[in-house]
């Protein structure tokens, strides 16, 4: 039996459960504010794994993939110890927005600090109360508002941190996308903690993707019998997580109205048309082409666009007939109405 663990000053014991409000800043009526945090503790040894949503106030498809962890019954004999946060952000989660009420990115403010901004107390909080139990973090995310991502893994590889690279592969995205980490965000500050972090991107702010929210749980579960927490589950349909070793975006050559022609996880060569940009009166017309072979992974959504606004994200591959082929097996074994996944048993959401 493993020791009790302790977080924010409440004790859970081995073999137990328990739902822990973390106190954050009051807000300005002198009301309180926390931030729900789940602990699973097992009974037995095991990792400690982390699972993180919402650090984005705005991208909620994170909340629902916890959501359906929590009921899947598989963790009833977890080893080790899973710690959920569905809502990191508390703060834009209750105003749908991305940032905090002062308008600081709450992904660009870690490490943080106890007396700083409120962003900078609700990093630290993270740093100092969940972090430092953690042996592997998976952290949820979407697109922007208006911009959509193909489900995908974001990790340094090859960063010398304990079996990361294995981690990535893991979770069975379609993609995963060899990123170098960005200042101030969790993923550095976890990772120069010596912890193994991957980040799930996918789908858009604001709404439910229902196959974004299936690869999910299924990848947080993967990593679960990865890590030897769970017992080894039946596979859905095969596809193999292909990595990308560098990615670009494509802008837009002047201001208009944008008809895209190719959509999320599309194969495209180098010159091919992506979209069309003309004037309301499509007087003036201009055709916008990949400058590069590879895989739509992201695209932007508003069909009003300004000249240099990122439109397509796509990313580079050494074989991109393997990887199309990925993506569309991934996208068939988790497509509500033919695939088999880990949510086969909840309803789908429509977004």
């Amino acid at each position: 039996m493993q020791p009790p663990i302790t977080i924010g000053g409440t004790r859970i014991e081995a073999g137990s459960q328990a739902t822990i409000q973390l106190p954050l800043p009051y807000l300005y009526t002198h009301s309180p504010t926390t931030m729900p945090v789940r602990v699973i503790h097992g009974r037995q040894s095991g990792p400690c794994l982390l699972i993180s949503s919402t650090i984005h106030g705005d991208e909620i498809n994170g909340v629902e993939i916890i959501r359906r962890l929590m009921g899947n019954k598989t963790l009833a004999r977890l080893k080790g110890t899973l710690i959920l946060i569905p809502v990191v952000n508390v703060f834009g989660f209750v105003s749908q927005s991305r940032y905090l009420p002062d308008r600081r990115d709450l992904n660009r403010s870690f490490p943080g600090s106890p007396k700083g901004s409120m962003a900078a107390r609700l990093a630290n909080l993270i740093m100092t109360e969940i972090v430092p139990r953690c042996t592997h973090v998976i952290d949820l995310h979407t697109g922007a508002v208006g911009r959509e991502n193909l489900p995908q893994i974001r990790a340094t590889l090859d960063s010398g941190a304990a079996g990361l690279d294995e981690l990535a592969m893991a979770f069975n995205a379609p993609v995963v996308l060899d990123a170098p980490v960005r200042q101030g965000t969790f993923r550095e500050c976890v990772h120069k903690a010596g912890v193994p972090t991957l980040v799930y991107e996918a789908g858009e702010a604001l709404r439910f993707d229902e196959v974004s929210i299936r690869a999910g749980v299924t990848g947080s579960l993967n990593i679960m019998v990865h890590l030897q927490m769970i017992r080894k589950r039946t596979r859905g349909r095969a596809h193999n997580p292909i990595v990308a070793k560098s990615s670009f975006w494509v802008r837009a050559s002047q201001s208009g109205v944008a008809r895209s022609l190719v959509p999320l996880g599309a194969r495209v060569a180098a010159g091919e048309t992506l979209a069309y940009i003309s004037d309301p009166f499509g007087e003036h017309e201009e055709a916008v082409e990949s400058p590069a072979a590879g895989i739509v992974i992201g695209r932007a959504r508003l069909p009003l666009v300004h000249e240099g606004e990122a439109i397509f994200h796509i990313a580079r591959f050494s074989q991109t007939r393997q990887a199309a082929e990925s993506v569309e097996n991934f996208q068939d074994e988790f497509d509500p109405l033919t695939g088999t996944s880990d949510s086969d048993d909840e309803p789908p959401v429509i977004g």
